[in-house]
C-alpha cells in the first residue's frame, strides 16, 4: 500500500519543537481508499504552566456485543485490547501525567473475561492499573437499554464490579448508558445507590425518532433521581464531527476544534449563574462500531457487508492519544489523556456547586425492542422476581447449613452477569450478526438466569422442608412469605392425597378454608393462609375428616350470565375474556370499567367479543375462577379469579399463537382527569410532562410507550377513586392515544404492549423468534385516594405468591 509513502512528506513536522501554533490535522487517502488521521504538533508545554482551558480526551472503546461480532469473538477482543493498552501504559509510564496512555472500557464484562482467560498474576496487573487510574471501567456490565429492566436486574448486573471492589479495595465511580437515545429517570437512583458518582451519554443519533438531539438545554448537569440521589452527567448535544455521540474522540483534534468554536455549544456549555463558558471539556469515545479499534497501528480492512447484514467498519488510522495530547497542548489549552474520572472530578470541583439539576425521564426507544421477544423477556422478568423467594429459602437454609451456596456460586455469578447482558443495547439486531444468532443468545441468557433461580429455589425448598420439626406420621407443610410484612392470602401445595380432609393452622389451632384445584394439569391443595410472618414461614397440618372452616364459595359465578362477584367486587365478562363491568362494592358501587376506542378492560381486539361459552373452574371456599377462550385478536385463554375476603382480581392471559405485528392489552377505566403513575426502573413516575407537573422531559424524549415495571395506577383527578394494576410479565404500555411525539394525559386507558417491534421489521427480532405461547398476567385492585406504598405492596404480593411445600423431617428439626 502507498499509505506510508503518502505520509513521508509530513514526518519532519511530527517532531517540530517550540512551536505554539495550532496543530494541523490532515486526512490523507491512499490509492486503496484507506484514510489516516495525522497531525502536525505544537510543542510540549511544561507541566508548571497554568492553562486557561483543560480538555480531557478519553480513549473509550464501545462494545457492540452480538452486533459487530459474536460472543466468542468479543470475549477475546476484550482480552487483546486490554493487553494492548496495558503494554502502552508501561511504555508511557515515565511521561508527564497528562501524556500517559490510558484506556476506558464500557463495562465490567471486560474485566470478567480477562479474569477468566488470564493468569491470577496478569489479572492482578490489570487491577493495579485500574487502581492507579490507567484503566477506567464502569459499574455496569456492558452498555444496555435500561427502560425495560426491573430495578433488581439493574443492580444484579453490577454485582461483579461490587465483588471486585470488596476483593481488591477499589471503587468504580462511573456507570454509563450510551448510544440509545432515551434514558429512564429511575436509573439515576440505582447508579448512585450502587456507588457511581458520574455518568456520560453519547447517543447514536440513528434509528431514532427522538427529535432535538442537536440542541439540548444543558450539556452537563446533575442527573438526579426522585429520592434526591444524583450523578454528574455529561451529555453533549449532537454536532458534526461526532460530538454528542459515543465516538466523540473519533478524531480528537477535529473534535476539540469543533467544541472550541461552535457558538451554540459554547452558549449552552456555560455556568447558569455567571453565564461564563466552562473552561473544562470532555471528549469521550473512540472505538465506535469498529471491532477492536487501536491507536498507532494500521487499521485492518473492513469486513464487507453481505445481503441482509451490515459491514463491520474499519476507521482511519489515528495516533496514540498521549501523542495527540502532547501535540495539541498550547499555552491556552492543556490536553489530558483521560480515564474519564479525572474529567468529572475536575469539573465537579470547579463548577459543581452551580450546576442545574434535572429529574426527568426521556422515555423509551431501543428499550422497546426487547418486546420483539416478548415471552423470553417475560421469563427473565419472572426469574428476577422469583429471586425473592429463592434467596429467602437459601438464607434460611444457610443459617443452619452454611455450605448450601457452595455448589451454586458459579451459577449465581453467571446469572447476575447475564442479567447485565440481557438488555444489551443492540436489540436493534440490524448488524453483521444475524437476527437468528442474536435471538439464540437472548434465549441462552434467559435459560442461564432461570437455571440459577430454579436451582436454589428447588434445593432450598426441599432442605427447608427437612429442617422443620414434624412429629412422626403428621402430614405437615409450610407456607413461606418472601416479603417484608405479614400476609393473609391463598397458597397452593401440590397434593395427591384424599379429598376428605381439613387443614389446621398450628399457630392458632384453627381450621383454615381449603379446596382442591387443578393447576397446569396437576392437583393442588389451596388454602387461605392467615398471618404468615414477614420473611418467614408458618406450618399447617393436614388431618383427615371434615373440619370447622367455612365451606361456602368464595365468590358467586354465573357462566351463562357472564358474571362473578364476591364481597368486594362485581364483574361482567365477555366471552373473549375482556371485562365489560368492574364494580367496586367498597367504593359506593362505583363502575370502574370503561369502553374506550371500542376496547374494554383486558381487551386484545377492538370490536370483537366472540369466544367459547365461559366455564367455571376451581370453585371453592378460597377462590372461584371463570375461564374464557377466544380467537378474537389472537387465539388466547383468559382466566379471572376472585378470592375470599379479598378485593384483588387476578387475570391470567395465555396467547397460544405466534404473531409478527404489534399487539396490546387495553385497560380502560371510568375515571375523570386521570393521574397515571407507573414504576419505571425503581422510580414512581407521574406520567405528565415536566411543564405540567410530571416527570417527562418536554423535549429530547419519546412518549409512545411508558415503562411499567411492577405496577401502574390510574386515579381520578380529585384523587377519590382509582385502580392499581399489577404487571408481572410485560414492560411497556401506551398511555391513551400517545404517539412518539405526544403524551396523552387525558384518556384513562393503558395499552400494555403484549409484543411486537414498534419501529418496523428492519429493527429487532422478527415474528417473536417463532414463539407461540405467551403468559401475560395482571391483577386489579380498586382504591380510594392514591397510596404509593399500598400500590407497590399490592403488586409485590401478586407477583410474589406465598410458597407452600411439604415438611419432610421425621423428627425434631432445627426449625420449629
Amino acid at each position: 500500500m502507498l499509505l506510508l509513502r503518502l505520509l513521508a512528506p509530513l514526518l519532519a513536522l511530527l517532531f517540530a519543537a517550540h512551536l505554539r501554533a495550532e496543530p494541523v490535522v490532515t486526512t490523507l487517502t491512499d490509492s486503496d481508499g484507506l484514510a489516516a488521521i495525522v497531525r502536525t504538533p505544537a510543542a510540549t508545554t511544561p507541566a508548571a504552566v497554568e492553562f486557561p482551558r483543560r480538555v480531557y480526551i478519553a480513549n473509550d472503546d464501545h462494545t457492540d456485543y452480538m452486533w459487530s461480532a459474536d460472543a466468542d469473538t468479543y470475549d477475546q477482543v476484550f482480552v487483546d485490547l486490554l493487553d494492548f493498552h496495558l503494554k502502552l501504559a508501561d511504555e508511557t509510564a515515565d511521561n508527564p501525567p497528562p501524556f500517559r496512555a490510558r484506556f476506558n472500557t464500557d463495562g465490567n464484562f471486560w474485566l470478567w473475561n480477562y479474569e477468566r482467560k488470564k493468569s491470577p498474576a496478569e489479572f492482578s496487573r490489570l487491577i493495579e492499573r485500574i487502581r492507579d487510574g490507567t484503566i477506567g471501567s464502569p459499574l455496569n456490565t456492558l452498555v444496555s437499554c435500561y427502560g425495560g429492566q426491573p430495578a433488581e436486574a439493574v443492580l444484579r448486573g453490577m454485582y461483579y464490579a461490587g465483588r471486585l471492589e470488596r476483593r481488591h479495595d477499589l471503587r468504580f465511580r462511573l456507570a454509563n448508558a450510551t448510544e440509545n437515545q432515551s434514558l429512564p429517570l429511575g436509573l439515576a437512583s440505582l447508579f448512585a445507590g450502587a456507588g457511581a458518582d458520574y455518568t456520560w451519554r453519547g447517543v447514536c443519533s440513528c434509528a431514532t425518532q427522538i427529535k432535538e438531539l442537536k440542541n439540548r438545554e444543558r450539556e452537563i448537569y446533575w442527573y438526579a433521581g426522585p429520592d434526591g440521589s444524583r450523578l454528574l452527567m455529561k451529555w453533549y448535544s449532537v454536532q458534526k464531527n461526532s460530538i454528542g455521540t459515543y465516538t466523540e474522540a473519533f478524531n480528537p483534534a477535529v473534535s476539540i476544534r469543533q467544541l472550541e468554536t461552535d457558538p451554540g455549544f459554547l452558549a449552552r456549555h456555560s455556568d447558569p449563574v455567571s453565564k461564563k463558558t466552562y473552561a473544562i471539556l470532555g471528549i469521550f469515545g473512540y472505538g465506535g462500531d469498529d471491532l477492536a479499534r487501536r491507536t498507532g497501528v494500521e487499521p485492518p480492512p473492513a469486513l464487507p457487508a453481505v445481503p441482509g447484514l451490515q459491514a463491520v467498519p474499519s476507521s482511519p488510522y489515528c495516533d496514540h492519544f498521549h501523542e495527540i495530547a502532547q501535540d495539541l497542548t498550547t499555552p491556552e489549552r492543556q490536553v489530558i489523556v483521560s480515564n474519564e474520572l479525572d474529567f468529572f472530578q475536575d469539573f465537579e470541583a470547579t463548577y459543581g456547586a452551580t450546576l442545574d439539576t434535572r429529574t426527568v425521564t426521556h422515555g423509551n426507544e431501543w428499550d422497546l425492542y426487547s418486546a420483539s421477544m416478548s415471552e423470553t423477556s417475560a421469563r427473565v422478568k419472572r426469574s428476577v422476581e422469583k429471586l425473592r423467594s429463592a434467596e429467602l429459602l437459601a438464607t434460611l437454609v444457610s443459617l443452619k447449613y452454611p455450605r448450601f451456596m457452595t455448589n451454586h456460586v458459579g451459577a449465581r455469578d453467571q446469572a447476575f452477569t447475564d442479567l447485565g447482558l440481557y438488555w444489551e443495547h443492540d436489540w436493534t439486531a440490524d448488524g453483521p450478526v444475524t437476527r437468528g444468532q442474536r435471538a439464540a443468545w437472548q434465549d441462552k441468557l434467559a435459560a442461564s438466569i432461570d437455571y440459577y433461580v430454579q436451582s436454589i429455589f428447588s434445593e432450598g425448598i426441599v432442605r427447608l422442608g427437612g429442617m422443620i420439626s414434624r412429629p412422626e406420621k403428621a402430614n405437615r407443610f409450610f407456607v413461606l412469605n418472601p416479603l417484608g410484612w405479614p400476609r393473609s392470602e391463598a397458597a397452593d401445595l401440590r397434593y395427591t392425597g384424599p379429598a376428605d380432609i381439613h387443614v389446621v393452622d398450628l399457630v392458632t389451632g384453627r381450621d383454615v378454608p381449603h379446596q382442591l384445584v387443578h393447576l397446569d394439569g396437576a392437583r393442588h391443595l389451596r388454602i387461605l393462609a392467615p398471618d404468615v410472618p414477614s420473611a418467614g414461614y408458618k406450618v399447617f397440618e393436614i388431618r383427615s375428616g371434615p373440619g370447622s372452616a367455612p365451606t361456602d364459595l368464595a365468590a358467586v359465578a354465573d357462566a351463562d350470565a357472564q358474571t362473578m362477584e364476591n364481597a368486594s367486587v362485581r364483574l361482567v365478562l365477555e366471552r373473549d375474556g375482556a371485562l365489560r363491568g368492574f364494580v367496586s362494592k367498597r367504593h359506593d358501587n362505583a363502575e370502574l370499567a370503561a369502553t374506550i376506542g371500542d376496547l374494554k378492560l383486558n381487551d386484545l381486539a377492538a370490536g370483537s367479543d366472540a369466544g367459547d361459552a365461559l366455564r367455571i373452574e376451581n370453585a371453592g371456599p378460597v377462590s372461584v375462577t371463570l375461564r374464557a377462550r377466544s380467537d378474537a385478536g389472537l387465539p388466547h385463554d383468559t382466566t379471572v379469579t376472585l378470592y375470599r375476603d379479598s378485593d384483588r382480581i387476578d387475570i391470567r392471559n395465555e396467547i397460544t399463537a405466534n404473531f409478527g405485528d404489534v399487539r396490546h392489552w387495553a385497560f380502560g377505566f371510568n375515571l375523570t382527569a386521570p393521574a397515571v403513575r407507573t414504576e419505571e426502573v425503581g422510580a414512581i413516575n407521574l406520567n405528565k410532562l415536566q411543564s405540567d407537573g410530571g416527570v417527562y422531559a418536554t423535549k429530547q424524549a419519546r412518549y409512545d410507550h411508558i415503562t411499567v415495571n411492577h405496577f401502574a395506577d390510574l386515579s381520578s383527578g380529585d384523587d377519590r377513586l382509582g385502580v392499581t394494576i399489577s404487571n408481572p410479565d410485560l414492560a411497556f404500555a401506551r398511555l391513551g392515544t400517545s404517539t412518539i411525539t405526544t403524551l396523552d394525559t387525558t384518556t384513562p386507558q393503558l395499552n400494555f404492549l403484549a409484543g411486537g417491534q414498534v419501529d418496523g421489521r428492519w429493527l429487532g427480532i422478527h415474528d417473536q423468534n417463532g414463539a407461540s405461547y405467551f403468559l401475560q398476567r395482571f391483577a386489579l385492585r380498586a382504591h380510594g385516594a392514591y397510596d404509593q406504598v399500598a400500590a407497590m405492596r399490592f403488586a409485590l404480593e401478586h407477583q410474589n405468591p406465598l410458597v407452600a411445600a411439604p415438611v419432610i423431617t421425621k423428627s425434631a428439626g432445627v426449625y420449629p
